[in-house]
């Protein structure tokens, strides 16, 4: 009888799937990621999608990948995996640098013949000697092919469908690996494939034999179970920054008891928000798919004219097209959300990679003055709030807020307990009171917070008019100079005041640090585990991070100025280190910057940090 498999319990773990882009690898681990978060796992994932459009099958080109980093203290989707899957040679090639040294190696051996070898460039017939595998390496060849076609051998479904359920197996065999409840798995098969009955049972099979294929094998030496935290109580689910934004936009439109509207054009990696609000009709959500990204604000513009909460999503490409009308938005004071999900540029760029190159251009690419709010979500989690925090800032003071994400946090997820809305913060809207009927001035403010009464148009004593042409308090057309230099000053003045309202910046780590690591938006995860590897090593430091771009929180400068060193980590060439130097005089700043269209490596801000 062979040896029951020996069960190592671990706090993390990293599985990689990787294959061609028709092998499914963004759903297995998208089943993974989301039984990992049910069960308690703290998680963070990485879906790496091909540039090319569909790029010939088995190519290196067309490799698609789902990194997943389950576990305790998860900051981050890992620098590199304890367990690769590799459906194909070319996605070996392509993700054999990712596997860490002792780690494990699942590949489809029916794949790794002569033909496909050639198609992923290998120039001898032994693909792991000239990788350079490390010889501590277990190497687990699975006969996933010929695995599942026997599975559904008398299902009569044809070998194109059979070939689907590749990935399926492997997740079965992945789930003996790492000790995770195949059952859960299989209730997530029937809310996908619910209303196709034939392919729900062949799923379902397929899973099970690829689990009782690494169970009745005894394919490894020693299987792995991962530790959970002890979990507040709740309900929790595994999000997508996306599908987070989406909700973070309901909530905030039911909590101030106005509907949500949101005009867009489709672009990736925004687009998901979009398909999401659209679905939402039950809660009084409106969507409109507009012929444009002009088009898209400035349908969102007269919602908001209405009373809406409107809501515009795009990425890089579409915030610059959107320009003109944000600084109408700004000029006439209406509550405006836009979403820039960021990605890899200029122009077209790389639109399935991530960067943070737009921070410029949400602050000030706009012509004249025209301040707005900008802010910037730390997680897939993080999306939900800040789009909740957007909402509420653009309401309560009548301007335009944009919101930057980013595609390495829109597309991934993490773990997230299902927040309660009725204890979310108030948003009051500043409605024009009923004493000023008849006599309503849209440019009247409140002298403290420089917000202007809103009044909904067709509401009778309220007749206003708001454009793009600079006005005078009671809505009249002006071209006085003095008018013009106290409406940008109003302007200015009320933006500037929302830092009031906004959370004080934190500084975790070393009190007695002289050395400060900044980080802004989605890459706060890789920063901070950086830090943390870097204190445990012995090193003072301090950690800071900005979800509020502008304004900046009111003790920026104060808590800046405590640090003989400041390194400011971001995905562009230096434009938030730029933008600290020029709000702050005299502020000096070390910078570490990457435009690789990839999110940062720990290992490689580790080295930053240590080489300031």
């Amino acid at each position: 009888m062979a040896d029951k498999p020996k069960i190592i319990e671990t706090d993390q773990m990293v599985v990689r799937f990787s294959g061609d882009s028709g092998d499914g690898m963004q759903l297995a681990g998208t089943i993974f990621s989301t039984i990992a978060a049910i069960l308690g796992n703290e998680i963070s994932t990485f879906p790496d999608y091909p540039a090319e459009m569909r790029a010939p099958r088995g190519s290196l080109g067309g490799v698609s990948s789902y990194q997943v980093h389950v576990g305790k203290k998860v900051y981050t989707p890992g620098d590199s995996c304890d367990v690769l899957v590799a459906m194909n040679p070319a996605a070996l090639k392509q993700n054999a640098k990712y596997l860490k040294k002792g780690g494990i190696l699942v590949y489809d051996r029916d794949t790794f013949v002569d033909s496909e070898l050639k198609k992923a460039k290998f120039e001898t017939t032994d693909p792991f000697a000239e990788m350079g595998l490390d010889k501590t390496m277990q190497i687990l060849p699975v006969p996933i092919t010929e695995s599942t076609k026997a599975s559904l051998a008398d299902t009569g479904m044809d070998a194109k469908s059979v070939a689907r359920c590749r990935n399926i197996f492997t997740l079965g065999f992945i789930f003996w690996l790492l000790n995770r409840p195949i059952d859960r798995a299989i209730e997530m098969l029937r809310s996908k494939f619910g209303k196709k009955p034939e392919v729900l049972e062949a799923n379902i099979k397929v899973i099970t034999d690829g689990f009782n294929y690494g169970a009745n094998t005894h394919a490894s030496a020693s299987t792995y179970r991962i530790e959970s935290e002890v979990a507040q109580p709740g309900i929790y689910c595994d999000v997508k920054g996306n599908l987070a934004t989406a909700y973070g936009l309901v909530a905030a439109a039911e909590k101030a008891g106005v509907r949500l509207f949101l005009g867009s054009y489709p672009i990736t990696p925004a687009t998901d928000i979009l398909h999401e609000l659209s679905k939402l009709k039950f809660l009084g959500v409106t969507t409109v798919q507009a012929e444009d990204e002009i088009a898209g604000i400035c349908t969102a513009i007269g919602a908001s004219f209405g009373g809406a909460l409107a809501a515009t999503s795009t990425s890089g490409p579409g915030l610059a097209l959107k320009g003109e009308a944000l600084g109408l938005a700004a000029m006439a004071e209406l509550p405006l959300v836009v979403i820039d999900v960021m990605r890899g540029g200029p122009s077209t760029g790389l639109p399935t990679k991530t960067e943070q190159t737009d921070l410029l251009q949400a602050c000030y690419g706009r012509n004249g003055e025209s301040p707005v709010v900008v802010m910037a979500a730390k997680t897939p989690v993080d999306c939900f709030f800040s789009a909740y925090e957007a909402s509420k800032i653009a309401l309560e003071h009548n301007t335009p807020v944009v919101l930057l994400t980013d595609a390495f946090i829109a597309n991934g997820s993490s773990s997230m307990l299902v927040p309660d809305v009725e204890k979310m913060p108030a948003i009051n809207i500043p409605v024009a009171p009923e004493s000023e009927k008849g006599a309503y001035k849209p440019y009247k403010r409140n002298p403290q917070t420089f917000v202007r009464w809103k009044a909904i148009p067709g509401t009778e004593g309220f007749t206003h008019r708001l454009g793009g042409l600079e006005k005078t308090e009671s809505g009249a057309i002006s071209t006085d100079p003095n008018v013009h230099q106290q409406q940008v000053d109003n302007r200015q003045a009320k933006i500037d005041y929302i830092a009031n309202c906004i959370p004080a910046l934190e500084v975790t780590g070393d009190t007695d640090a002289d050395t400060l690591v900044v980080g802004w938006g989605g890459t706060y995860g890789h920063i901070s585990a950086a830090v943390e590897e870097c204190r445990a090593a012995g090193m003072k430091l301090a950690q800071t991070h900005f979800s509020y771009i502008n304004p900046l929180p009111l003790n920026t400068a104060e808590v800046l100025r405590r640090y003989k060193k400041i390194l400011v980590c971001e995905l562009n060439n230096g434009q938030f280190a730029g933008l600290l130097r020029m709000k702050i005089d005299g502020l000096s700043v070390s910078q570490y910057n990457e435009v690789k269209g990839q999110p940062f490596q720990i290992a490689s801000l580790v080295e930053a940090i240590k080489a300031l």
